[in-house]
């Protein structure tokens, strides 16, 4: 169109060339004529058609865009032309039917105004526009002017203003035609106020009389209510959503009643009735009919358009954000939540969810919304909506639906339930988990909330949904994993504890809401343990309770686990960064909840927070936060998790420190005093520790109980391994603090201080000085205070090295600190097993002789390591030990006694000198056992210092079997020695022979002296022994007791079953084999002789050797060793034998030489000795190989014939087979070799036993000479060395071919290993061997001995 000439050609001849131009764009390319005359008299004339007229419009539209100011220098020459061509196109609007020309006539009209930019035209047009419609008694035609109207105001600036203030008439007319019964003209004026009132921000709709600004809202109201055409409801709702927004406008809308709009309705439609009829159906209207709006919205939320439900409810949303309070009620009352709800649920538009959330957000404002139960009614649709939001990609739409559940629940009232089964609850509790699990954090962060508010008790279904909890839980505390970390670290000068909620996108936001979440999750589960019909699922088999996944149990356990493993990381981690007192507030408040929901699982919970440092966390925070009564609430969960986590370390430290009610009570007042003014970080706890208070106020409160305080966190912290202060500054402060409770006269200390202040010194008593006669002075008197020791005693070894270290203490408290010890002992003892037991097996094992010789160890227990420790740097506590066992009652004794003999039998108290102290100690008290002893039996006192008798010779049992016979010097065994040995040989003697408890370890002592005294030193002891006719009669009476002779092999033997006295009897054999021997050495006075029956040894070993006690066979051997030895004629046994041994009398030549055992004997006791090597039991193969070794002595002494003759028997060769075809441990045995060598000496060359020894030299290659023990090399020796065989006599036999010379490469092989460790080959050297071998043995069975006992 730009490119036609607007020129009329048929009139343009005629006009002025002043009103003609060429106007083009500013660039000057190319232009069109313009002639303004023909523009006007075709507009004018009825003779041009509407086409050229449109034409033309057109034409003048498009230069008025391209050309700004062209025109208007063209029509500014004449105003009246200006005003002519305005009225032209004025009238037009009244005349032209055509829309496409009226269209045009409007966009030029308004294109004009706006290019004049005269305020004179504008004025024009409105007088115009208003005297048009005062002439017009009908409406009917304006609708184009009325289309104009609104666009000019809209394009025009602060035309709206103008109207208001100088052309009410002209709104006058505009109100009236809102009456006007088309509904085309109704939308066109409506358009009109709609420019008009949201004009300006709304100030000139603000600006209209009230009377004027009434009749508006009515006539609006009374048009949506009513409208039938979508363009007038559409314009309708754009007014009204302009009005809403001004809250006087709200209230003549919310105001207006439905009469009022049917009384204007009267006024301006004449002919409706009269005044009556008008009244009556005021009357007869409802109250909801007072308020027509909130109706109307919901008609229209229930139209099909969705344009119309989202305009609806953002008026409602417009209106309802004024004053919830006052314009909830009239929304409630006329059910409109409830359609809201039925939206929500059928439709995905983000625009229409967001305005129903944000009405129904509103109106959750007021009660109620609740008590008409729209919230019941509705929540099953919001979590249906709610999961399809949170699929869109709208996050500002979920975060509302996230918050109107959040409002709806917290608002909900308890008596109302939302949930009565448990499905409602998990579709609420999915929808929440989707929300938090949102990628927006600001969705989560809502969802988070709403998951605290769900989690309250009264939302809980029936059965409670415990599983969804958890699923809940675990939701929210994964999202706090995965939360970022600050971008920086505020100083901490500026630090001001924000909160982070108020900037809820950043993680802390989240992180505060999770917090506050899961806390509402523990007090949930605390509410419900209250609750038995909550706290298990009724619907549950009994059976399957104690293992069901959806319980409160179960919901416990989850939430620990989340507090251990996500929340404590997590706010550690973010605080570390930006502390907040908010999280910090809510985190230690979780933390004190886990205290009440596992109590059997805090002990351990506790402990690892301990070690965890969280004493110094809870401290450090609250030196930073809390400082200057800042942050009482954080102060206050802080100090309530200190003190529940104390009290839980307290009770379950060992002993417990608050055994008692009063303890309890007494700790859990001192630290709900102290606590909350501890606000100061732990490197100023020294100085607060040495300050003395100068306000002495009362225990529980005031200064004295923050140090208090200090002391038990100090205690608690140390013991689970967190260091909160040096050790040196920490004894300094405690013994500062102790000196000055004592200086300043105050109140005794608590015994849990107390107890923390020991404990402290104990601890760090070791990178500390020795304290000076003053503290410790102080130290004894604040320990006296306490009534029982036990209230204040820690089981840890550094207390017992503190009271120890120092003598004032130690003679004081000593022996209580070491009596609560061992009793601590006792209790971890399992059952059955005693301490003595316990704390001998603790240590390394008695060497076993075996092949490889090899040490069987394990490892003691801490406690009794440290036990030793101690009594090895500090000798009172080995006297403190031995007084115990002579004065105390049996269990502490026995205990006392273990520990002792543990102690001695390591060897420890021999390398620090304290047997020497003991010794002395013992003599005392078996010098009062020995008075007491007799004066007979006893009752009252003496009774019980009797029973002490056994454990005081066990004791000097084990010390002397702990020390080694070098050790005492010649003057120690003249005295000390032999005084002990003296008594215990009364003491021996004077006993009953019932009583073995008591004999059996005196007789071990006594058997034990001789062994280990040195030879110079024997003689005496062994005379002083024999001198003891007590003693001797003692040892008949036992011995007889099992000597008497079964009547027929089929009788029941003594030997056979082991019984209490067997142990008793293996002592008597081996102290009478002992003195057998010495007493032929030192040729020593015999006072009287013990009988012993030859016959019944020899029957026991024949018959009953498969069912006798091995101990006690082993004994028996022994004395008959010793005998054999001394050829069957002791001093100090008379030997006796019966016919069964000798045979009949007279005596023929070789039973003559051989009395008292006889040739029958000699083959009796040989067969017995090759059954017992035949049972290769290691310990009867050792007794009886040394036992025929000294037979076939004593048989070739007396007739070497006969020793011949028992060596060559083929039940000898039978014996040797079965020992070497029993395994390579059997070939190698000690045993098997000098069996060998003892059939090589006595019975023939190596050529009648070459191939037993080929086999003996394969097996020792096979293992190396390395390999084998020190008593197998020795035996190896023994028979590789064998020179000179024994002659044969008339036997007829073949000379033995010398062992040297046997042909084997395996003999020169082994011979070289055996030779480099080989000795001196002297007569000497080879029996020393075999007098090893039966020192060993004997010691064995000593130790057997008592094993014996305890088995039994």
């Amino acid at each position: 169109m730009s490119s036609v000439d607007i020129v009329y050609d048929k009139i343009h001849f005629r006009h002025d060339p002043t009103w003609t131009g060429r106007l083009g764009p500013p660039d000057g390319g190319g232009g069109v004529i313009v002639c303004v005359a023909c523009v006007i008299e075709m507009m004018e004339s009825d003779d041009v058609a509407s086409v050229r007229k449109s034409v033309a419009l057109s034409g003048i539209s498009g230069v008025l865009k391209c050309s700004p100011g062209a025109v208007r220098e063209l029509l500014q020459q004449d105003h009246r032309v200006c005003l002519h061509f305005t009225a032209s196109l004025l009238g037009m609007l009244r005349t032209v039917e055509d829309p496409a020309t009226l269209e045009q006539v409007v966009q030029v009209l308004v294109q004009l105004l706006l290019e004049l930019q005269s305020e004179q035209y504008v004025h024009y047009t409105l007088d115009d526009i208003y005297a048009q419609l005062c002439d017009q008694r009908s409406m009917r035609g304006f609708l184009p002017t009325f289309s104009f109207l609104g666009k000019l105001v809209e394009a025009v600036p602060n035309l709206a203003q103008s109207l208001v203030a100088q052309y009410v008439p002209l709104l006058e007319c505009l109100c009236s035609a809102l009456l006007y019964p088309d509904e085309g003209l109704r939308a066109s004026v409506f358009y009109v106020w709609q420019r008009v009132c949201g004009a300006a921000g709304g100030s000139a709709a603000q600006s209209l009389p009230s009377a004027l600004r009434d009749r508006v809202c009515a006539a609006l109201l009374r048009t949506l209510d009513n409208a039938c055409s979508p363009q007038l409801t559409i314009n309708c709702l754009g007014l009204l959503n302009q009005l809403v927004r001004l809250g006087e406008m709200v209230s003549v809308l919310m105001n207006s009643p439905g009469d009022q709009i049917s009384s204007d309705t009267d006024q301006n439609l004449p002919g409706d009735g009269d005044d009556r009829v008008v009244s009556q159906n005021r009357e007869r209207q409802p109250p909801e009919r007072r308020c027509p709006l909130p109706l109307i919205l919901k008609k229209l939320l229930l139209s099909g358009d969705e344009t119309l439900q989202v305009a609806s409810a953002q008026c409602m949303v417009s209106i309802l954000v004024h004053s919830p309070s006052q314009y909830c009620t009239p929304f409630i009352l006329a059910d409109v939540p409830e359609f809201l709800f039925e939206r929500v649920s059928s439709s995905r538009s983000e625009v229409l969810l967001w305005s129903v959330y944000s009405c129904l957000l509103l109106l959750t404002e007021d009660p109620l919304f609740f008590s008409h139960c729209h919230s019941v009614y509705g929540i099953e649709s919001l979590v249906r909506s709610l999961n399809e939001a949170l699929r869109l990609t709208n996050q500002e739409v979920q975060k509302q639906g996230v918050l109107l559940l959040t409002e709806i629940l917290e608002r909900q009232p308890p008596g109302v339930r939302l949930f009565p089964s448990g499905l409602g609850f998990v579709a609420v509790s999915e929808a929440v988990v989707a929300g938090v699990s949102s990628p927006c954090l600001l969705v989560a962060t809502q969802a988070a909330r709403a998951g605290t508010a769900l989690l309250r008790l009264n939302h809980q279904s029936s059965p409670v949904q415990y599983k969804e909890i958890e699923r809940l839980v675990e939701a929210i505390t994964h999202r706090c994993t995965e939360l970022p970390l600050p971008s920086s670290t505020p100083r901490r000068g500026t630090l001001k504890g924000a909160d982070p909620s108020s900037q809820a996108s950043r993680p802390g936001g989240f992180l505060l809401q999770a917090l506050l979440c899961f806390q509402a999750a523990c007090r949930l589960a605390g509410q419900c343990a209250l609750e038995p019909s909550m706290k298990e699922n009724v619907f549950t088999a009994p059976s399957q309770r104690g293992q069901a996944q959806d319980s409160l149990e179960s919901l416990c356990v989850c939430l620990l686990h989340c507090c251990d493993t996500v929340c404590i990381p997590s706010v550690t981690r973010m605080c570390e960064r930006s502390p907040s007192a908010p999280v910090l507030q809510c985190f230690y408040s979780i933390l004190s909840c886990q205290f009440t929901l596992l109590p059997s699982v805090m002990p351990l919970f506790a402990s690892k927070l301990a070690s965890s440092g969280f004493y110094r966390l809870a401290v450090e925070h609250k030196a930073l936060l809390c400082v200057g009564n800042r942050n009482q609430h954080l102060n206050a969960s802080c100090c309530g998790f200190l003190q529940k986590l104390s009290m839980c370390l307290l009770s379950q430290s060992d002993p417990p420190a608050c055994s008692n009610q009063h303890d309890c009570e007494e700790v859990e007042t001192l630290l709900q005093g102290g606590l909350p003014s501890l606000c100061c970080c732990v490197p100023e706890w020294p100085s607060l520790l040495c300050e003395a208070p100068e306000d002495l106020l009362s225990d529980s409160t005031g200064p004295r109980a923050t140090q208090y305080c200090l002391l038990i966190m100090l205690h608690l912290a140390l013991q689970h391994g967190d260091r909160l202060l040096p050790d040196q500054t920490v004894f300094s402060s405690v013994v500062w603090l102790l000196c000055s409770v004592q200086e300043q006269g105050d109140c005794p200390l608590p015994r849990s201080v107390l107890r923390s202040a020991l404990y402290l010194l104990a601890v760090t008593q070791d990178k500390s000085p020795n304290l000076d006669w003053a503290p410790l002075n102080c130290i004894s008197k604040a320990l006296s205070w306490c009534q029982s020791l036990s209230s204040l005693y820690t089981h840890h070894p550094p207390l017992l090295h503190f009271i120890y270290r120092y003598p004032e203490l130690a003679e004081r408290f000593g022996p209580l600190v070491l009596e609560l010890w061992l009793t601590r002992r006792a209790r971890s003892t399992p059952s059955g097993q005693t301490t003595s037991s316990s704390l001998q097996t603790a240590l390394k094992q008695e060497k076993r002789e075996s092949l490889s010789e090899e040490e069987q160890s394990q490892e003691p227990d801490p406690d009794a390591k440290e036990l030793l420790i101690v009594m090895e740097k500090y000798p009172a506590v080995v006297l403190a030990l031995l007084g115990m066992v002579c004065t105390r009652d049996a269990p502490l004794a026995e205990r006392a006694l273990g520990v002792l003999e543990v102690f001695l039998k390591d060897g420890r108290g021999c390398e620090a000198g304290l047997c020497a102290l003991l010794r002395p100690a013992l003599l005392q008290a078996l010098q009062r056992l020995g008075v007491e002893n007799s004066q007979g039996p006893t009752q009252g006192p003496n009774a019980g210092a009797l029973d002490s008798l056994p454990l005081v010779l066990r004791l000097l049992c084990a010390m002397q079997a702990g020390e080694p016979p070098s050790s005492s010097s010649d003057g120690e065994v003249d005295g000390t020695h032999f005084k002990l040995l003296y008594h215990v040989s009364n003491l021996a003697g004077r006993l009953k022979p019932s009583n073995t408890e008591s004999l059996l370890p005196a007789l071990r002592y006594l058997y034990c002296s001789l062994s280990l005294s040195p030879l110079h030193c024997a003689d005496r002891a062994v005379s002083m022994l024999l001198s003891n006719t007590g003693l001797m009669d003692q040892l008949q009476t036992i011995l007889s007791s099992s000597s008497s002779s079964p009547s027929s092999p089929s009788s029941p033997p003594s030997l056979s079953p082991p019984t209490s006295s067997s142990p008793l009897r293996c002592c008597c054999h081996l102290l009478l084999s002992s003195l057998i021997t010495l007493q032929r050495v030192h040729s020593s006075q015999v006072h009287k002789r013990i009988s012993w029956n030859l016959d019944n040894v020899v029957q026991r070993l024949l018959f009953w050797k498969r069912h006798a006690d091995g101990l006690l066979l082993a004994s028996s051997l022994r004395v008959l060793q010793a005998l054999l030895d001394v050829d069957l004629a002791s001093d100090v046994v008379c030997v006796s034998s019966g016919p069964g041994l000798t045979g009949p009398r007279p005596l023929g030549a070789t039973d003559s030489a051989l009395h008292p055992l006889g040739s029958r004997g000699a083959r009796c006791l040989t067969a017995a000795l090759y059954g017992l090597l035949l049972q290769k039991q290691d310990l009867l193969l050792r007794v009886s190989i040394n036992c025929l070794t000294s037979l076939l002595g004593f048989l070739h002494r007396r007739s070497p014939t006969a020793a011949q003759h028992a060596v060559c028997q083929p039940w000898s060769r039978l014996l040797l087979y079965s020992l070497l075809n029993s395994g390579e441990s059997c070939t190698l045995h000690p045993a098997t070799l000098t069996l060998i060598t003892l059939l090589l000496r006595q019975g023939g060359g190596a050529a009648l036993w070459e191939s037993h020894l080929s086999q003996v030299m394969e097996a020792v290659e096979r293992r190396g000479v390395k390999e084998l023990g020190q008593e197998a090399v020795c035996a190896l020796r023994q028979l590789l060395t064998q020179r000179k065989p024994m002659p044969l006599g008339n036997l007829g036999l073949p000379r033995p071919v010398h062992v040297a010379r046997t042909p084997s490469r395996l003999y020169a092989h082994v011979c070289v290993h055996v030779c480099v460790t080989r000795g001196p080959a002297s007569e000497s050297g080879k029996v020393r061997p075999q007098q090893q071998q039966q020192q060993r043995t004997s010691d064995r069975l000593v130790r057997s001995a008592p094993a014996s006992r305890e088995t039994d």
